[in-house]
């Protein structure tokens, strides 16, 4: 895929996934292993060069890179484009499938959700104001769901599997620029 910065800019994202939480509301916090695993967040981003944080209003996105932010001197800008979709808002026991399904099939949109494609229009928008920015490496905190279609606009083959792979905490790079795209997993577990 070819995706175009002016003045052949070359830009770094780093989409991360938030760590454990306590829950899927907004406002669940982040578990004590959570913590611990922020703490390695901190680590791994002490090694980087981030000039620009951008996070999910949700409490677990926003304490996973707080400890970031922190030990970088930086702040965190809020950006609620970047909260996890609703895939149904009826209770589905199988949802799994039904998640499956929005995958392949993005315009797929279950009662009271938010299809594949608005999701990933919605983090998409941020992703290009953020190639707009000065900021040439910046740090995306988000969830598992959004994460991965952001990383489908970039590269059509992930999906799914990939989701389902995803840790928490997780970490994906993307670099963007000269026609070019590279989207690589960074995140070693310990």
């Amino acid at each position: 895929m070819r995706y175009e910065l002016p003045y052949s800019t070359v830009k770094i994202l780093y989409l991360v996934r938030h760590c454990q939480s306590s829950g899927q509301q907004p406002d669940a916090p982040l578990t004590e292993e959570g913590q611990l695993q922020a703490t390695l967040l901190s680590e791994f981003f002490s090694r980087v060069s981030v000039e620009r944080i951008v996070s999910s209003p949700f409490l677990r996105a926003y304490q996973s890179i707080t400890p970031v932010a922190s030990k970088l001197g930086m702040t965190i800008e809020l950006d609620d484009r970047l909260k996890e979709r609703v895939l149904s808002t009826k209770m589905l026991p199988d949802w799994l499938e039904w998640l499956r399904q929005t995958f392949d099939d993005l315009d797929l949109c279950l009662v009271g959700g938010e299809s594949s494609r608005a999701a990933m229009q919605r983090v998409v928008a941020v992703a290009d104001e953020i190639f707009l920015h000065d900021a040439k490496v910046t740090l995306i905190a988000t969830h598992g769901q959004l994460m991965t279609l952001l990383l489908k606009h970039f590269n059509e083959n992930i999906g799914f599997n990939e989701w389902q792979s995803l840790t928490n905490p997780d970490i994906y790079k993307v670099v963007v620029g000269k026609g070019h795209v590279e989207v690589k997993r960074v995140w070693q577990e310990l």
